[in-house]
């Protein structure tokens, strides 16, 4: 007996623009399908979950009016766009998802003709979206472009940039569609919710908008005088203000739409038929209004928990956990470290306020809003804000520490050179995910944050090698008096016992851990453990290893370095990030300016992009894994015995 196929129409897709002849029937059994199988595929791979349920109905809803090879779509992140990828040819692909050499989790221009935009980081789609429009203005082309951003991503200034930039231009046949879903990761914060949720309270009188614009536009004003002429179009003005939702989106240029419930397939369709009409007009904003997690209640209950999973039981709602030894328990990690040890020193200082970007649980920093609510800031996704409000707080006197992925501060260089470097301010930078962070891929690898960090000037620059030394760097930031970054990785410590009290560090002083007299290793951060047990095992075979913990990127501590090196015959610098700028040229700047001629071996992540998959794999494919460290070393080793 042949097994019925729990996706008939999802596995009947040819191409997605036969969704644009499905009936309204045949599009809500593709919504249900496509649902079916976002749980079943990610439960078995993990990925990002409840914001991808959320866009069901909108994603088959777009994909019924538009065709997305001449029309052109910008989804904002790429968290909700596993829906596109699904529809549009790559279902046979999610066994791969975010694994090595598989489906992105991510939208990638290079991996479908429909992936016109690449994300990763938030609120970019409007800006993109508009430059696309435009190109298609100046090459007389006719068809839509569509941005879809979360509400989380709006909390952005670049997205309001953008917004003013498409009103100023009147663009035609330009569509932003605002998912509002009450979150980003964690609750939404800031004045916008409030405003959104304004909006909702009153879409009951959007159904009389265009009655009451109708009525005061039919009053013949020409016929009346002047001041009379003038009170009514007060009175329009005061009656669109006091009836009409969204207004702040008309007031920059955009024909306000919505809201409209974005689970309800039909009405969502016939709101984008609304706007198409709409859009030859002018700009045009559709609010919708979705639920994270929507169709699998366990994802709906919790959606901040079901943000990003790893791989579950579908049926029972439970997290598929990696069994642990129950008499090793594994140690804490890099993360909750810092989280903690920011709650013991603030317990000392009422100074030290702690800020984040929209990413309390990611950082840690959930920890010191339990213990100091009235001194933590969650700012939403608004990386150069944060920066620029931790300059504010410093040049008052107050310590503020901001915890931001190290991929993320990028979005807040200007500010970190200008608003906070160039002042000498006390910030500190709490850089998360710092290295190879694995499966979110290049748009989250924290590969870069050494290089762009260390040309600024006054900043104090540090790696630690455990989470003892996590803590101890934290401390040394704080009170160092300078602009402070230290940059550690995702996952767990080392297991190393945490000292009491913490203690800092002296400011641009490494640390010898081991002499030798054939090969310094001078190594950072976390690469310094395997720096250590190459050299224990060169050591076996004869090959004397020296090992110098950096600690400092910035100042570095050049007299030790160049003390080694002068005694060894040749240098190796490890770190786990970019190649160009890093440690290691800050090493071979050093051991230059001293006119100190040594063979140099940098092993850092060549000048590359790094692309998504397991982070052991991928350090091992960089040359950065233990057994890819040691052939590199011993073939720069067997080189210095020939010379």
């Amino acid at each position: 007996m042949t097994q019925t196929s729990p996706y008939p129409l999802l596995e009947s897709l040819a191409a997605p623009q036969q969704i644009r002849h499905y009936s309204p029937a045949q599009l809500e059994q593709l919504a249900v399908e496509v649902r079916a199988f976002l749980i079943a595929s990610v439960s078995e791979t993990g990925g990002h979950f409840s914001s991808n349920l959320g866009t069901v109905e909108l994603t088959v809803a777009l994909f019924h009016q538009f065709d997305f090879l001449q029309d052109r779509i910008v989804w904002d992140v790429g968290h909700q766009a596993y829906p596109h990828k699904i529809l549009t040819g790559r279902m046979g692909r999610f066994p791969t998802l975010r694994q090595h050499h598989g489906l992105s989790g991510f939208l990638k221009r290079e991996e479908s003709p429909y992936d016109h935009f690449g994300a990763g980081h938030a609120s970019t789609s409007i800006s993109a979206a508009l430059g696309m429009a435009k190109a298609r203005d100046l090459q007389k082309q006719d068809h839509a472009c569509i941005a879809v951003i979360g509400d989380g991503s709006m909390t952005a200034g670049m997205a309001f940039e953008a917004l003013n930039q498409a009103g100023y231009l009147a663009t035609k046949n330009f569509l932003v569609i605002l998912n509002d879903n009450d979150m980003s990761i964690n609750p939404n914060v800031g004045s916008l919710q409030g405003y959104l949720n304004q909006i909702m309270s009153g879409q009951y009188y959007q159904r009389w908008r265009d009655r009451i614009e109708h009525a005061i536009k039919a009053i013949p004003l020409e016929g009346l005088s002047k001041g009379v002429a003038k009170a009514a179009k007060w009175s329009e003005e005061s009656f669109k203000r006091l009836m009409v939702p969204g207004l702040l989106f008309e007031d920059l240029g955009f024909r306000y739409l919505g809201p409209v419930n974005g689970h309800d397939l039909q009405a969502t369709a016939k709101a984008l038929v609304e706007a198409r009409e709409k859009m030859k007009d002018g700009p045009v904003l559709l609010h919708v209004q979705t639920k994270k997690g929507h169709g699998y209640e366990p994802a709906a209950q919790d959606p901040m928990k079901w943000h990003g999973v790893t791989a579950f039981d579908a049926e029972s709602g439970e997290l598929i956990k990696t069994v642990q030894d129950p008499t090793r328990p594994a140690p804490p990690s890099y993360t909750s470290v810092f989280g903690k040890a920011l709650v013991d020193l603030a317990r000392h200082d009422d100074r030290i306020v702690g800020i984040t970007a929209a990413m309390l649980d990611g950082t840690g920093m959930n920890h010191f809003k339990k213990a100091f609510p009235d001194r933590c800031f969650d700012v939403g996704i608004a990386e150069q804000h944060a920066v620029t409000f931790a300059a504010g707080l410093a040049a008052q006197g107050m310590r503020p520490v901001a915890a931001i992925y190290s991929t993320f501060l990028q979005r807040g260089f200007d500010q970190v050179a200008h608003d906070v470097c160039l002042q000498d301010l006390p910030v500190t930078f709490a850089l998360d995910r710092a290295g190879i962070v694995g499966a979110d891929g290049p748009t989250h690898h924290g590969l870069y944050d050494l290089a762009y960090l260390r040309c600024l000037p006054n900043i104090v620059l540090m790696a630690p090698r455990d989470e003892n030394e996590l803590r101890r760097m934290l401390m040394t930031a704080l009170y160092c008096g300078h602009p402070a970054a230290l940059r550690y990785p995702r996952g767990n410590g080392r297991g190393v016992v945490l000292e009491e009290p913490i203690t800092a560090l002296p400011v641009g002083k490494g640390e010898l851990l081991r002499e030798g007299e054939d090969l310094l290793l001078c190594a950072l951060g976390s690469m310094v453990e395997p720096a250590l047990a190459m050299a224990e095992r060169f050591a076996l075979e004869g090959l004397s290893c020296a090992v110098i913990n950096a600690r400092f990127v910035k100042p570095l501590d050049a007299p030790l370095i160049l003390e080694w090196a002068a005694r060894c015959r040749g240098t190796v610098t490890l770190e786990e990030g970019c190649a160009p700028g890093g440690f290691g040229t800050a090493v071979a700047e050093a051991l230059g300016d001293a006119g100190l001629l040594r063979p140099l071996l940098r092993c850092a992540v060549p000048d590359h992009l790094v692309h998504h998959g397991d982070a052991t794999r991928l350090l091992e494919e960089e040359g950065l894994g233990p057994a890819a460290l040691e052939v590199r070393v011993r073939s720069f080793a067997a080189k210095l015995q020939k010379s």
